[in-house]
């Protein structure tokens, strides 16, 4: 199987496909529906979210062939000169349809004198031209640039329309996954349907069946396996802070990402919370992990309930607010440790 199937096989190819963008897609139809097109879009969002996918499907629905259809990386045309070259091509009139559409990916890469050049053909745009233009970063592109288009931010999908997402897919392609899994490829995503495709992929490849373990997820993917977060869990409600730091150093030594295992263990006791404060909803979150990591929350909940309380899964998220930039990757999770362990008081 190759890597970029699933991609390319559940890539949208109408609005009525777009997942979590709903309001995007509703402006967008109603532009195309009354005419109503501006001559300059900006798509803004993280990677894997469907800027560049949408990008496609409203210059297919505004008539243009593919023929008429140019998508630029601005990665690796970035310069000047292309810029240049772009600025004399879009006078030429379309080949065969109403308009030509440029579709710059990755804008933000332009150079300072490439924006330059770009502003001003988007000034006085030909009648026959739309630019869509595409970014991860909308901070890094001026102003100028952007009061020139129509801008739309396109939202991060939530783990649950992602984990949905790899359960419609593994359904079509006969490949068996429980929630857990799917919602553990969710988490390790981190919010791209194309990088939760991309870990299906893998997974499937890596199977000797059509059955996907989660314990495969968590190989192929490098993914800390849920017993070490169920343990580092347990010293959040009591343990030793010896063995707390022992946890952090394995997973550091074993080169696990500390942003994601301290994802997992935010995610794991936010359930067991729940289950302390909100039992009656043990049915809506119990397909969320595994059977036996469910029976786990659950006497963590019942045997340590003055453990499992709010204020450590605040403890909890500062510290992976900060892990973002942190100089040592392991720090906020030690910080957060001694904090939640009280030692910081002695």
């Amino acid at each position: 199987m190759s890597e970029m199937v699933l991609y390319r096989k559940y890539r949208p190819q109408k609005f009525e496909d777009v997942l979590g963008q709903d309001h995007i897609i509703k402006v967008l139809c109603s532009a195309l529906k009354s005419g109503r097109v501006s001559h300059a879009y900006l798509f803004s969002g993280s990677r894997g979210i469907g800027k560049t996918s949408v990008a496609r499907i409203m210059a297919r629905d505004l008539g243009s062939t593919e023929n008429d259809v140019y998508e630029i990386d601005a990665a690796s045309n970035r310069g000047i000169d292309e810029i240049r070259a772009l600025r004399e091509a879009v006078r030429t009139l379309p080949l065969e349809s109403k308009y030509k559409v440029y579709i710059i990916d990755e804008v933000h890469m332009l150079t300072k004198e490439a924006f330059n050049a770009l502003l001003k053909t988007l000034e006085e745009p030909p009648a026959h031209t739309i630019f869509i233009l595409a970014t991860t970063e909308l901070e890094k592109v001026p102003d100028t640039i952007v009061s020139r288009c129509q801008t739309f931010v396109f939202r991060k999908p939530s783990d649950k329309l992602l984990k949905d997402s790899i359960l419609n897919i593994a359904r079509s392609e006969k490949l068996q996954i429980s929630e857990a899994g799917a919602e553990l490829i969710a988490l390790l995503s981190e919010g791209s349907f194309r990088d939760a495709q991309g870990i299906l992929q893998k997974v499937a490849s890596y199977s000797e069946n059509r059955e996907l373990d989660i314990s495969e997820i968590e190989e192929v993917t490098g993914a800390p396996k849920s017993s070490l977060v169920n343990s580092f869990i347990k010293v959040l409600c009591g343990g030793q802070l010896e063995k707390g730091f022992e946890i952090i150093n394995q997973i550091s030594r074993e080169n696990f990402d500390m942003k994601i295992f301290l994802k997992l263990v935010v995610h794991k006791f936010r359930m067991a919370l729940i289950l302390r404060y909100a039992p009656e909803m043990k049915g809506e979150t119990a397909h969320l992990v595994s059977e036996s990591d469910l029976e786990f929350l659950k006497k963590l909940a019942k045997e340590h309930s003055s453990a499992v309380r709010s204020q450590t899964l605040e403890v909890l998220l500062e510290a992976y607010q900060a892990g973002k930039n942190a100089l040592i990757p392991e720090l906020p999770l030690e910080l957060a440790l001694i904090k939640i362990l009280g030692q910081d008081e002695k």
